[in-house]
């Protein structure tokens, strides 16, 4: 990709998670100019400067892939950057801080990466958003341009169950409860074990422990989980159920809170365990939240969620609904642009 845009046209687009960021240049007609793909940049797992790397390199990279390599705040104008930990005031002081200091684009918006999702996702211009990859966020945007959000901070905010990460953790707690005969039988206690090339589920706690295995490593075993259950194990499908009912509890109180229970209300689903081969936890989702939403309107992100930072560019620029479209047309799909 490549094209020769105007001083300032230009929109750096980043959706940042945990184990990927991807980044797109676009101009301001919608027009995709380059992308790239590359490591994870959440500044929770990662520090804020090993973030601050990721997103250099990959943003390096994407204006390369331009044909703008170089280029700095001369030919960069906005620059939105949805990033996973994005949770607190807090976060969008220090994140924002830190990437004014790298000069990447002349106007930096710093969002939670739950708000690309939304605006990928929705039709209407509004509606609630859900990431359950390694984490688990939602965000609501109501039809009078209110916004409802969560802290997302595990624990310490209330949370029962944060996303893949958590899931993991407890693909490995039930495995070994079941070895020991704290929990019932379930094929975990096999799968866990042959996952990491371990014996035993106590050898790969031993290995967390030591620090053989990366405790990061362990959201690994959600997609293990995950499987599981799609294959029937009545262990992995309580457990996966218990983060189903998590994602059931934040949309339900955002729809309420937007005041919109009654309505026709789009609720995009992304984020990489949604992308999973077990249609129940989506189901679990939906069927929990029609309750008290009876009108809702699923989606699953049709695009990857740099997209929806991307629309939010076009937003913050002024541009087209000509521009979204031809940008939206121009965009691959989930099946080639996972989000985590």
């Amino acid at each position: 990709m490549s094209g020769d845009p105007q001083a300032g046209t230009v929109i750096l687009a980043i959706d940042g998670g945990a184990s990927k960021t991807d980044v797109w240049v676009v101009t301001a007609d919608g027009s995709l100019l380059g992308a790239a793909r590359g490591g994870g940049s959440n500044h929770q797992f990662f520090g804020l400067e090993g973030a601050m790397d990721a997103l250099g390199s990959t943003i390096e990279a994407a204006l390369d892939d331009a044909g703008l390599a170089g280029a700095g705040r001369s030919g960069i104008g906005t620059g939105v950057y949805c990033l996973a930990g994005v949770d607190l005031a807090v976060d969008e002081e220090r994140l924002g801080e830190a990437i004014e200091s790298r000069g990447w684009t002349r106007t930096n918006l710093v969002r939670n990466d739950s708000l690309a999702v939304l605006r990928a996702g929705v039709r209407s211009g509004w509606g609630v958003g859900v990431v359950c990859g390694s984490g688990l966020n939602c965000v609501g945007l109501g039809p009078d341009g209110s916004v409802e959000r969560f802290p997302s901070l595990g624990e310490l905010s209330g949370d029962l169950a944060a996303g893949g990460s958590w899931l993991g953790v407890r693909t490995l707690g039930v495995a070994l409860r079941s070895r020991d005969g704290r929990g019932g039988p379930t094929v975990l206690a096999d799968l866990v074990p042959a996952h990491f090339d371990e014996p035993d589920p106590e050898s790969v706690l031993a290995a967390v422990y030591t620090g053989a295995i990366g405790y990061g490593r362990l959201f690994e075993l959600a997609r293990v989980c995950l499987e599981a259950a799609a294959a029937g194990d009545g262990v992995a499908t309580d457990a996966v159920g218990i983060l189903a009912d998590e994602v059931v509890a934040m949309v339900r109180a955002t729809i309420t809170r937007l005041g919109v229970t009654g309505e026709d209300v789009e609720v995009v689903l992304g984020g990489g365990l949604f992308d999973s081969g077990y249609p129940g936890f989506a189901e679990r989702v939906e069927t929990g939240v029609r309750v008290s939403a009876p009108r809702a309107q699923f989606r699953r992100l049709e695009s990857a969620p740099v997209l929806g930072a991307a629309l939010l560019g076009l937003d913050a620029v002024g541009a087209s609904s000509q521009a979204a479209d031809r940008l939206r047309s121009a965009a691959p799909s989930t099946a080639t642009a996972r989000s985590d």
